[in-house]
């Protein structure tokens, strides 16, 4: 009871039994100090020397039988998974024989544990056992679904990554606003800084229009010449020429003193520098979406320039950019549109829609098919600028002058829709 139990040693005399069946001795405990002291009658107490006595607390007792264990041997470390598995296997055991003895259920519940409640216990349990070992593995359907999904996602993700990299070598990496490599960043600085050239230029001229009330250059020829100056010293800084094919048709078309309506393919940003140097220094006006009225620089040249803007959701919008595109052709102002409204991210070419023809028509102007080959080779949808130069890779092709008068507006769509196929690649060309 001291806490010294090294010091204590336990000794107990063998116990003998009386007539009566009463055990008879005494057990005590001696200090070590005493271990091999003798000890006799005479050292006991008084009260001891009778050896019959027997202290109740003291009497021996036969042990308890030992109770088998719960599990074998063999069994008694079980791993976590095992556990798991075994308790889920219980639970569901339990559930089933009380709903299989139960009346019918319609919730959810009862339908994923026991689908035919008239089945017996031991088919019911047994089914049950089966779907708890499913459970225990962990081949949940919707787990399963979710990590495929996962997984599929990933490795569209990897795949782009592998695309960026065989494009743009090994130094090419990819952002939230598209990818980019050393002539991308190259590209994307060479366009800022003339583009903050091109942004005073354009402040001069609103400007002067500002202070004149439009009575000075009406038909916005200045705006439009400076933006040609920009795109032509990019391209020739970085490289990106386009190849032009039959660009003489354009040439004898203007020095008829002629407009018409530029209608071209579109997959690729650098459409519009293409289009841009395959007209030539003229003045013309471009159909776009009001959008592009946020891109930096580009978004105030479009509103300076007085560019026909095309709000998609707003009826009202169309009708007036109708108007104002037939008015342009009307004053001797080419125009440019993509029909296909958006750019092509397969790069093949898509379904027109009708609204240029629609200008077109009713101006009674005619329309140049233009077909613009591999740009998307050059900068792709997912790259932020162009990853390598345009120079002996992409080219444009210049068809001849398709008149709209004598044709429908369909019949008008369909011949130039006809023209711009045949000057693409296989590639290119509608499925």
């Amino acid at each position: 009871n001291n806490g010294s139990a090294q010091r204590m040693c336990h000794r107990h005399q063998p116990l003998n039994h009386d007539d009566d069946g009463r055990p008879h001795g005494i057990c005590c405990f001696i200090p070590l100090s005493l271990e091999k002291t003798e000890l006799s009658e005479h050292s006991l107490p008084n009260s001891h020397k009778t050896l019959s006595y027997s202290p109740p607390l003291l009497r021996r007792y036969p042990p308890p039988p030992s109770l088998p264990p719960l599990l074998p041997q063999h069994n008694q470390h079980l791993s976590l998974s095992t556990m798991m598995k075994l308790i889920t296997t219980i639970l569901l055991v339990t559930a089933a024989s009380s709903d299989a003895f139960s009346a019918p259920a319609h919730g959810p519940l009862s339908a994923r544990l026991s689908p035919h409640v008239t089945c017996s216990p031991s088919r019911c349990s047994t089914s049950l056992l089966s779907a708890a070992s499913v459970a225990s593995s962990g081949n949940d359907p919707a787990a399963s679904t979710a990590a495929d999904s996962s997984s599929a996602a990933l490795t569209k993700q990897q795949k782009r990554m592998q695309q960026i990299r065989k494009e743009g070598g090994l130094l090419a990496f990819n952002t939230k606003y598209g990818a980019l490599n050393p002539f991308a960043i190259f590209y994307g600085l060479t366009s800022i800084v003339l583009g903050l050239v091109w942004f005073v230029a354009l402040c001069f001229s609103q400007l002067l229009y500002t202070i004149t009330g439009n009575r000075i250059d009406k038909k916005r020829r200045l705006p439009v010449f400076f933006s040609h100056v920009w795109g032509t010293l990019l391209m020739l800084f970085t490289v990106c020429f386009p190849k032009i094919e039959n660009g003489d048709i354009i040439e004898e078309f203007h020095k008829n003193g002629r407009k018409a309506m530029f209608v071209s393919n579109h997959n690729s940003w650098m459409d519009i520098p293409f289009i841009g140097h395959a007209i030539g220094w003229h003045n013309y006006k471009f159909v776009a979406k009001k959008e592009l009225e946020k891109v930096p620089i580009l978004g105030k040249a479009i509103k300076v320039a007085n560019n026909v803007l095309v709000d998609r959701t707003n009826r009202r919008s169309q009708l007036l950019t109708l108007k104002q595109g037939m008015q342009w052709l009307k004053d001797g102002v080419n125009l440019c549109t993509f029909p296909e409204g958006t750019r092509s991210r397969s790069g093949r070419l898509m379904p027109f829609k009708n609204g240029a023809f629609k200008m077109a028509h009713k101006a009674g102007a005619p329309v140049i098919p233009i077909s613009i080959c591999r740009a998307a080779e050059v900068m792709p949808s997912y790259w932020m600028f162009p990853y390598r130069p345009a120079w002996g890779v992409c080219k444009v092709v210049v068809h001849e002058p398709v008149e709209s008068e004598g044709k429908t507006e369909e019949e008008l769509a369909l011949a130039v829709r006809e023209a711009i196929i045949s000057g693409l690649p296989e590639y290119q060309r509608p499925l």
